[in-house]
């Protein structure tokens, strides 16, 4: 099987390298043939190994493929660890780059960049893969940053746009923050286990639940909970959490397709991948799980806030995204590793759908992408139409969709936890179900229905998009409805991960949750009595009351009374402002402040200027001595020489 796991991994690196070196000699239609077949190779291969993994009796596979460095103490690591959570992740980033792919050719069929956006797209679906795959931090540290080197190459794709250029820089410093924690945490596993391998790592971490760092006089912590703490911080920047969530809504200036690999099957469900598969360690540490479980419940409620007052289709759907990383968030905290990383796999569906449909959307629109600028799309483009409600369906967690039976298995785990920070957690994941299903329909009701707001020439050429973009829609569109029904008791109930994922007995809250589980269609008929149903209900009823029902005044009427929250919504609660003031501005007086005193001051001044300056000065006394007369001179050797005499006589 090493064989087929190296060919997963580097059939689209394969890709990437044809279609970026020799994008001229092979052309537009040989860059996306052969970015498309290595990734669909990396597809059907995945396919394979999930299916020798799940039902084929294949154990888990841990093996180095080559070291890359050795010391005495140490030893760095190529390779990789194949198990059951592994083998999903293959199946789920491979099934959505691949749609990615397909769309692509349609949707950047006009841009001069064509062959340089497939070597991209495929290069990162190669550094997701390695980062999935690994079985060593060193080899997961690479793919972590080659996701968001690509990210930031995708982001600013419109390099001659100053906003892209503006969003890619910003992806990439709040992503070095989360890094820089992310790399304490790996340094200090290094230090106190002498590997970075996961196994071995595993294997003494109950050495460490005793060990105990003191970083403030008096003040006391458990290492395993710094450890996961700083590991976290990692994943709050790549899994855009609160307050490293800024750089994930400015990702919509790369094209749609990226947008939809971005938040959908790569780098921002990194960071939840990452914490899953580092249960053990975050199984220790009660303050860490609880630290998680609050983080990600202020990122669910308070994200989707945002969604409400964004009229550009892609950032509604962009804060969609944070909002469920959210959900996802919360349901690690409450050692619900399986759920969180059930919601991963049915939002990569649903919301990659979700984006693709949006571009198909905005193809038709002539690259427009203000929502108060469409409306009654529905007739003119059938298949945009239906895969959009869908994966709105989905979103909300309407009954029946994929997105109904992980989310609401979070909202059930959290409720049954135990840890500090639930109570506040399920309250805050409840409403965010309302609000999840006001803004996504508020956005689905302007776009297909009401009125025709657009221009009239955009009006005449309306028309649904072509297949090439349209088939993507139609084969998302099947496990973002279907793969929850059939997926929710493999991976809950009934020990799918096997030991990839460790829960302790005291945090077991989809325990809780299994004893309560009579099966898919039981849990439909529930959920219609539940509060989640009711109030993601009420959240579409309001949003077709305003939008459709009193699309003028009511809307008018609510900006009003409350206008306050809505400034606040609309400075997204002054987090830009802050970072601009504090960490740009602030950045900028101090980068002058060291010109003034370092450049002008220090090394123009004393060290160039200065130094000049000495040697002039010195050599503006010492040229009076050349007088140009012989008796001077003369008088100065008598001197030296009656100098030289007393020391031989005298001083020796």
């Amino acid at each position: 099987m090493e064989k087929i796991y190296l060919i997963i991994a580097l059939s689209p690196l394969v890709g990437a390298l044809i279609a970026g070196l020799f994008g001229k000699q092979i052309g537009r239609a040989g860059a996306h043939w052969v970015t498309n077949i290595g990734v669909g190779i990396s597809f059907i291969l995945s396919l394979y190994a999930f299916y020798m993994h799940v039902w084929g009796g294949l154990p888990t596979y841990d093996a180095t493929v080559y070291t890359w460095a050795a010391t005495d103490a140490f030893h760095f690591d190529v390779g990789f660890m194949v198990d059951r959570l592994t083998v999903l992740m293959m199946v789920v980033v491979t099934s959505v780059s691949l749609m990615v792919h397909i769309y692509t050719i349609g949707y950047m069929a006009d841009d001069p960049g064509y062959q340089r956006f497939f070597s991209y797209i495929s290069l990162f679906t190669f550094s997701m893969l390695m980062l999935v795959m690994a079985n060593n931090l060193l080899q997961l540290f690479f793919g972590w940053e080659a996701v968001g080197l690509v990210s930031y190459l995708l982001i600013g794709f419109w390099y001659k746009k100053e906003s892209a250029i503006f969003a890619n820089l910003k992806a990439f410093i709040v992503n070095r923050v989360g890094d820089f924690g992310f790399l304490l945490g790996i340094a200090a596993i290094l230090m106190y286990t002498n590997t970075l391998d996961y196994a071995t790592f595993f294997e003494r971490l109950p050495v460490l639940a005793s060990v105990k760092v003191e970083y403030w006089p008096g003040v006391e912590w458990s290492l395993p909970t710094v450890i996961a703490i700083l590991l976290f911080i990692g994943a709050m920047g790549k899994s855009a959490q609160v307050p490293l969530h800024v750089w994930l809504p400015d990702s919509m200036e790369g094209p749609t397709p990226i947008s939809a690999l971005i938040h959908a099957a790569t780098m921002v469900t990194a960071g939840i991948f990452m914490v899953a598969r580092f249960s053990p360690l975050f199984e220790m540490s009660d303050a860490a799980l609880s630290f998680i479980m609050v983080i990600g419940a202020i990122t669910a409620l308070f994200m989707g806030l945002l969604g409400i007052v964004q009229n550009d289709i892609k950032r509604v759907i962009a804060y969609s995204t944070l909002s469920q990383l959210g959900y996802m968030t919360v349901a690690l905290g409450a050692s619900a590793y399986s759920a969180a990383i059930f919601h991963l796999m049915t939002h990569a569906f649903f919301k990659a759908l979700l984006f693709l449909a949006a571009g198909s959307v905005i193809i038709a629109m002539h690259h427009e992408q203000d929502i108060r600028k469409m409306g009654g799309l529905w007739k003119y483009m059938p298949v945009t139409f239906i895969t959009f409600l869908i994966g709105s369906l989905a979103l909300i967690g309407f009954p029946g969709t994929s997105g109904f039976f992980s989310k609401d298995s979070i909202i059930l785990a959290v409720h049954a936890s135990q840890l500090p920070g639930a109570t506040f957690a399920y309250w805050a994941v409840l409403l965010g179900v309302f609000v999840t299903a006001f803004y996504t329909f508020r956005m689905f009701f302007l776009v297909f229905f009401g009125k025709e707001r657009m221009d009239a020439h955009t009006r005449s050429h309306l028309h649904e998009s072509p297949k090439v973009v349209t088939v993507p829609l139609i084969l998302l569109s099947v496990p973002a409805l279907l793969v929850g029904f059939f997926a929710i008791d493999p991976l809950l109930f009934s020990g799918f991960f096997e030991q990839a994922i460790v829960v302790m007995p005291g945090h077991d809250a989809m325990a809780n949750l299994h004893e309560h589980y009579h099966g898919a269609l039981a849990m439909m008929g529930h959920s219609l009595n539940s509060p989640v149903f009711w109030l993601a209900i009420a959240g579409v009823a309001l949003s077709a009351v305003m939008y459709l029902i009193m699309p003028g005044s009511l809307p008018a009427m609510f900006a009003k009374v409350f206008a306050w929250p809505k400034r606040v919504l609309d400075g997204a609660y002054g987090f830009d402002d802050f970072n601009n003031a504090v960490f740009g501005g602030g950045s900028r007086l101090l980068g002058r402040g060291f010109w003034r005193i370092g450049d002008v001051r220090l090394i123009d001044g004393l060290m160039v200027n200065g130094t000049a300056g000495v040697i002039g000065a010195t050599a503006m006394k010492w040229r009076k001595l050349q007088t140009g007369y012989l008796y001077h001179y003369a008088f100065v050797m008598i001197l030296g020489l009656i100098g030289l005499m007393t020391w031989i006589v005298f001083l020796r």
